[in-house]
């Protein structure tokens, strides 16, 4: 479980491919804080710590892993954002996040409004994936409030600490984001379909 509050960024050192999966060996500040079968959110994306060295550490990412997200286009130096799991003594400071990516979207647009950005994202809209103004998503990991919705897209507003201290900042027209939708969002979506709500609105 995680909050979405980014608290470092990493780096990508190396990449290899085992059979249809692909091991990742990563550098990042807290690197010797990190634990044998720990969970980490690399962009949003929840991976296990399998092997750590002096400086890197190594994470395995299975196909269905790679097929959702956009772990397929890191390379070496990807910047990446990095969360460990929730401690149940903390606060909850951003929203519950699984850590399990949902789709992918693509950067619509960035507009600098002086200071702060304004980023739209687009992505394969269905009744489970849905977003609402001053509802939570999570991009790339990080908790942000929906600013704006429609059809298929949405956009957030992004303050100067996010953008610099995330790798918000590398983005650029075209990218490819991970997205976690709100779990009560797609609960609530999930629940509507189901014939128990076809059920209650025939007696209504």
């Amino acid at each position: 479980m995680f909050t979405g509050i980014i608290e470092a960024t990493g780096k990508v050192e190396k990449i290899d491919r085992n059979e249809s999966n692909i091991d990742f060996t990563l550098s990042g500040p807290f690197t010797q804080e990190l634990k044998i079968d720990q969970s980490l959110a690399h962009n949003g994306c929840c991976l296990t710590v399998v092997e750590i060295t002096e400086n890197t550490y190594k994470v395995t990412a299975i196909n269905e892993t790679l097929e959702k997200t956009n772990l397929n286009f890191w390379n070496v130096g990807t910047e990446v954002n990095l969360e460990r799991c929730l401690r149940f003594e903390g606060r909850l400071d951003g929203h519950i996040v699984q850590g399990h990516v949902d789709k992918t979207g693509t950067v619509e647009s960035i507009e600098n409004q002086d200071g702060s950005y304004f980023i739209t994202i687009n992505y394969d809209e269905s009744a489970e994936y849905t977003t609402v103004p001053q509802g939570s998503i999570t991009v790339n990991g990080i908790s942000l409030t929906v600013a704006e919705s429609g059809d298929g897209k949405f956009s957030v507003a992004i303050i100067p600490y996010t953008w610099e201290f995330t790798n918000m900042k590398n983005l650029q027209k075209g990218d490819v984001v991970n997205l976690e939708f709100d779990i009560i969002g797609k609960y609530v979506a999930k629940l509507l379909k189901s014939p128990m709500a076809n059920l209650i609105q025939k007696y209504q």
